[in-house]
């Protein structure tokens, strides 16, 4: 007897469960909303920082109010110009090292402070140079520091200032500094004491860079280099107080503690 075999399929489908489903569409959503939050923060942020950047370069954030203190000398308005101030630029594009080296280059000033008071001021402090001694030229007379360095040109100069002769070679306008001939001269008149300073008529710089004081009597006094100033200080006040001096002698302090007298 034949058997007959049926085949019968094992293959069937599984209708997924609907909650599955929707739980996936639902998590699908949250991802995309996610998404879209973080792409709306970062565009949101961007817009706060290059809006905030935009705004600090506004004239609400510009330097509306510029003080000046301790310039005399100096005009404010220079000083502020100097400080490349003088059009009220935003305080955040201000580079204060450069602010400060430019009025720092002004003749009188010896140091300057550039402060950023936000949202719209800024204060420069200003220290100015002291004043040493004089040099006459002609109808006018530069003032010169203890560096060296000229601060001006007055028909009238300060008064108390020692008067210096320089070498004619030298540069002489408001903010050069003199050169390495002169500034033994310089430093001699920014010391002299007060013993015999009035009896000082002027501080001569030489060629060699060597020092001459030329005393009111009038005696001269060789004093060589700008060096051991003390000891020639007081080698010269030891003959000024000790000897009798007649016009035209030359009194020689070039070596320290051995001051000779020549006469004329």
């Amino acid at each position: 007897m034949a058997t007959k075999s049926t085949t019968r399929s094992k293959t069937s489908s599984v209708k997924p469960d609907p909650r599955i489903t929707q739980r996936r569409k639902q998590v699908k959503r949250s991802n995309v909303r996610k998404r879209l939050w973080i792409i709306g923060g970062l565009v949101g942020v961007v817009a706060i920082v290059v809006g905030g950047w935009m705004l600090l370069h506004t004239t609400l954030f510009s330097a509306k109010t510029v003080t000046v203190s301790g310039a005399v000398h100096e005009d404010s308005a220079q000083v502020i110009a100097a400080a490349g101030l003088s059009d009220h630029p935003a305080l955040i594009g201000i580079d204060v090292g450069a602010a400060e080296a430019g009025v720092n280059a002004l003749p009188w000033v010896r140091s300057s402070t550039v402060q950023l008071h936000w949202p719209s001021s800024v204060a420069i402090i200003v220290v100015e140079r002291t004043p040493v001694a004089s040099v006459g030229m002609g109808t006018t007379t530069a003032v010169i520091d203890a560096e060296g360095r000229v601060l001006a040109l007055e028909k009238t100069p300060p008064a108390g200032l020692v008067s210096m002769t320089l070498p004619g070679s030298e540069k002489i306008v408001p903010g050069a500094m003199l050169g390495a001939k002169a500034l033994g001269a310089v430093q001699v008149a920014a010391t002299l004491p007060a013993a015999f300073k009035g009896q000082v008529a002027t501080v001569v710089a030489n060629n060699d860079g060597s020092v001459t004081l030329q005393l009111t009597t009038p005696v001269r006094v060789d004093m060589g280099t700008a060096t051991h100033l003390e000891e020639k200080y007081r080698d010269i006040a030891s003959v000024i107080a000790g000897a009798t001096l007649h016009p035209g002698d030359v009194i020689d302090v070039s070596v320290p503690q051995a001051s000779t007298i020549t006469g004329p």
